[in-house]
């Protein structure tokens, strides 16, 4: 998915000079998860890349010897400089791998103790290496993997375009590659929140929810669960309700018109969350309905959500489930309310309350 894009994306695909720098690059385990079978062929970001970009030139300099205990290109930073200085575009392969992130493992890196994270940063010799290219003043590409979220803050900051591939799978270089160069339009979502460090996250005392998760965070992430761009635009229009007052245990339906206004197809994801009266133990926002639309330039459809009792429902601090009374705002968009994403917003009222089954 899509974190970020100053406009260097998508790549042309003749003419270019490419430089393809970081560990990760050549390597096809880190394609696979944890838990997966063994698959009769894979594709790594590399193979991709010279399957995809059959006209560029392609240099690949790994930069760095983290990960590669079985590689034979141990290459220095500044050698990975070089690269970037003869390149029209840096592509930089980096994250995290099966073998640091896990079950009871034995690892030995900073920032990782037992197969558990104790730190969401980019390990340092991989941010070492987007510092070292960046400042060759040439446009760069960065491309994550990784199972979890990563707080990549420096390279929001200064790289010109993130794609997350997360463990990709056996075709995961070419479905990078061909992202890169836009024969895929990117229409993913971050399942879970982008935190920028773990000093946003409270210590694990206890299972409170309070200051965890999309529905309970307060602050600023570095990017929203939720979040994900496309190489088109979207706009949403007409949010209607059938009423402005529900009684507790009733259905509520809501419409909403979905506009692709800028120059490529795409798919886009239109998200349903949910703000509720103030009930103790209540989420500040939560997603309560999602749809995938593949939409041509200039096209618009109309969407249909269907609120049930559940949908409506919060559980209490003491785990009661019910449809509390009250005003409720309901917000759809391509993304989280108060957020850059676009979305629009309807209040409505629940008369009476309601007491769930568990």
């Amino acid at each position: 998915m899509l974190l970020k894009n100053d406009g260097v994306l998508p790549l042309k695909k003749s003419a270019i000079k490419i430089a393809v720098v970081g560990p990760l690059a050549d390597q096809t385990k880190v394609l696979l998860g944890n838990y997966n079978g063994t698959p009769s062929r894979t594709v790594s970001v590399l193979e991709g890349l010279r399957s995809e970009f059959p006209a560029a030139t392609i240099n690949f300099v790994s930069g760095t010897s983290f990960l590669r205990k079985d590689s034979k290109d141990n290459s220095t930073t500044a050698e990975a400089v070089v690269a970037a200085k003869a390149a029209d575009v840096v592509i930089a392969v980096v994250g995290i791998t099966s073998e640091l992130e896990g079950e009871a493992m034995e690892v030995h890196e900073e920032g990782f103790k037992g197969g558990d994270r104790t730190s969401l940063d980019l390990p340092k010799p991989e941010e070492q290496l987007l510092e070292a290219v960046s400042a060759t003043g040439k446009p760069l590409v960065v491309v994550l993997t990784n199972g979890s979220a990563m707080g990549v803050t420096w390279a929001n900051e200064h790289a010109n375009a993130i794609l997350d591939a997360w463990y990709p799978g056996e075709e995961g270089g070419a479905a990078v590659a061909e992202t890169l160069s836009g024969r895929n339009n990117p229409g993913g979502r971050l399942p879970v929140t982008f935190y920028k460090d773990v000093t946003q996250l409270p210590n694990f005392e206890n299972y409170s929810m309070k200051g965890r998760t999309y529905r309970y965070f307060e602050g600023a992430p570095l990017y929203p669960f939720g979040y994900g761009l496309s190489y088109t635009t979207f706009a949403y229009s007409g949010l209607t309700l059938p009423t402005s007052e529900v009684a507790a245990g009733e259905t509520l339906t809501a419409e909403v018109t979905v506009t692709n206004t800028g120059k490529l197809a795409g798919d886009e994801v239109a998200q349903l969350y949910l703000s509720f009266p103030k009930v103790t133990g209540a989420p500040l926002r939560a997603l309560r309905g999602f749809q995938r639309v593949h939409l041509e330039a200039g096209a618009t459809r109309k969407l249909t959500f269907q609120l049930s009792p559940r949908d409506l429902s919060v559980v209490t601090e003491d785990g009661v489930p019910m449809v509390a009374e009250g005003e409720y705002t309901l917000t759809v968009g391509g993304g989280q309310p108060k957020t850059t994403a676009p979305t629009v917003v309807q209040n409505f009222k629940v008369k009476g309350k309601l007491i769930l089954p568990e």
